[in-house]
């Protein structure tokens, strides 16, 4: 089994703020990487396989929709799991994330001892299966 501060998580989000407390929140328990939109995400994800993805849904020129929809049509990536951040609250935009593969979604403003709890719960899954 994995130990779990061996993890990489990837967080995706095009607001600083929101990259900074997702960083101080899991920066001490996983080893955290950043990218601030859509394209870089596939970039990084081409380098170094993260554990899991936090995917903020909302960023300019490539939705988290579009990034979540790519890394499941690639056979080298479409097993990373993704949990979207967002603040899109209708339920058919939590049914299109789920539909595309997605395995939780979180709506901001986001609870950080909620987001460790599930990032961790989910992390504990992935690496009973190692």
């Amino acid at each position: 089994m994995k130990d779990l501060s061996e993890c990489v998580v990837l967080v995706v989000d095009d607001t600083e703020a929101n990259v900074d407390m997702l960083v101080e929140a899991l920066g001490d328990l996983y080893d955290v990487m950043v990218a601030m939109d859509g394209e870089e995400t596939l970039e990084m994800v081409e380098e170094e396989r993260p554990d899991l993805i936090l995917l903020d849904i909302m960023m300019p020129e490539m939705d988290g929709f579009e990034v979540c929809e790519r890394l499941k049509a690639d056979a080298a990536t479409r097993d990373i799991p993704v949990i979207f951040l967002t603040g899109k609250t209708d339920p058919e935009d939590k049914e299109r994330g789920m539909a595309l593969g997605a395995i939780d979604y979180i709506i901001k403003p986001f609870d950080i001892p909620d987001v460790q709890a599930r990032v961790k719960a989910h992390l504990e899954k992935i690496a009973e299966q190692l």
